[in-house]
């Protein structure tokens, strides 16, 4: 076993040593006698400096001291080996598919081992916390198809059983539950690659404000016919970013404010703060409430009809907004509105010149 092979070969090395060094203490502290002896003005008085009792009383007190070395060496081992043999045991056992192993850092006074077995722990949890969030997913992601996948089935069956009519109505709403899919995948793609640092970003210098006021332009009517008013407040700035990533952004939290928000205002603000560029997006109300703001970023997070997130969506939403934003180096934020609704902020990076 692993854990008694390191455990041996520790004990016999400390040992090798503490007898190899007894043994040199007795032979050096001979040699140095007979040699301080043989230069000494009272060598020629006398016939044998270091008798038999001498040579035999240096190499009892010698003797002593090895063994209170030896205790004190095997002492030491012991202290190093039971935070190794535990670190030891649980790599083995998190080989084996336990992730709940965890290691024991045993005496703490000895710094660098504890440190490595706090790190290892964290390593140990991390993995855990991994695996765990792995099966969330699956399950959720089983749970986000089923629903679309259920419908177009049904209504597919149903057109072949002739309980439906093939018309343009039945035909759209296939097409929706497509598109459905088609969001959800793309939003878990743009997730995925961004929480693995792959998320592949074209930077170059935009002006924020034209961008937006393009999208605005895009999307004005459509809001005017939800009862939403879409006013902007924008600044002239350069900055560094993926133009049709920021459009995304954009376009997930005006969705957002379009599902929750009572009819109203959408502000749109754009400015330079402090040497960053700060996007904030407003809404007027009723925001979110304390429980889910905590998590609003978080994937799949829902709530109740008051303050939701993603109703009518796939709970992904502000997970891509946080995963777009961060991969461009900056932080999106959750605050109520001035005027009692949601306020998400992004900080971009320094405006150019």
């Amino acid at each position: 076993m692993i854990v008694k092979g390191l455990s041996r070969q520790i004990l016999f090395a400390m040992a090798s040593v503490t007898v190899a060094a007894g043994l040199l203490v007795f032979f050096g502290t001979y040699l140095a006698f007979t040699i301080l002896f043989y230069f000494s003005p009272w060598s020629q008085e006398t016939d044998n400096w270091l008798t038999g009792f001498d040579f035999i009383t240096l190499a009892v007190f010698i003797f002593i001291a090895l063994i209170v070395a030896a205790l004190i060496s095997v002492r030491l081992a012991r202290r190093i080996l039971e935070p190794l043999e535990s670190l030891a045991m649980g790599a083995r056992r998190i080989k084996d598919g336990d992730l709940s192993a965890r290691a024991v850092p045993g005496d703490h006074s000895l710094g660098e081992t504890a440190l490595l077995v706090e790190d290892f722990n964290a390593m140990a949890q991390r993995l855990e916390d991994m695996a765990s969030d792995m099966t969330l997913w699956n399950a959720t992601i089983a749970h986000e198809l089923r629903t679309p996948l259920t419908i177009l089935k049904g209504r597919l069956q149903g057109m072949i059983d002739g309980v439906f009519e093939p018309d343009e109505t039945s035909l759209h709403a296939l097409v929706l539950q497509v598109d459905s899919l088609a969001r959800l995948v793309e939003d878990l793609r743009t997730v995925t690659l961004a929480d693995s640092g792959h998320l592949d970003l074209r930077l170059q210098p935009v002006r924020l404000e034209d961008e937006i006021t393009r999208l605005a332009g895009v999307l004005e009517q459509e809001l005017k016919r939800d009862g939403f008013d879409l006013r902007l407040e924008l600044s002239d700035v350069l900055v560094s970013v993926d133009a049709m990533r920021i459009r995304q952004v954009l376009l997930a939290l005006i969705t957002n404010a379009r599902r929750y928000a009572v009819r109203g205002v959408i502000e749109i603000s754009l400015q330079a703060e402090n040497d960053r560029v700060i996007l904030r997006v407003a809404d007027e109300g009723p925001g979110l409430t304390s429980d889910i703001a905590a998590s609003a970023f978080e994937p799949f997070r829902r709530g109740g009809q008051s303050g939701s997130l993603e109703k009518g969506g796939n709970g992904l939403g502000l997970s891509v907004v946080r995963a777009i934003i961060e991969a461009h180096g900056g932080t999106v934020r959750y605050a109520p509105s001035d005027r009692g609704g949601a306020m998400f902020e992004i900080s971009l990076g320094r405006p150019l010149p």
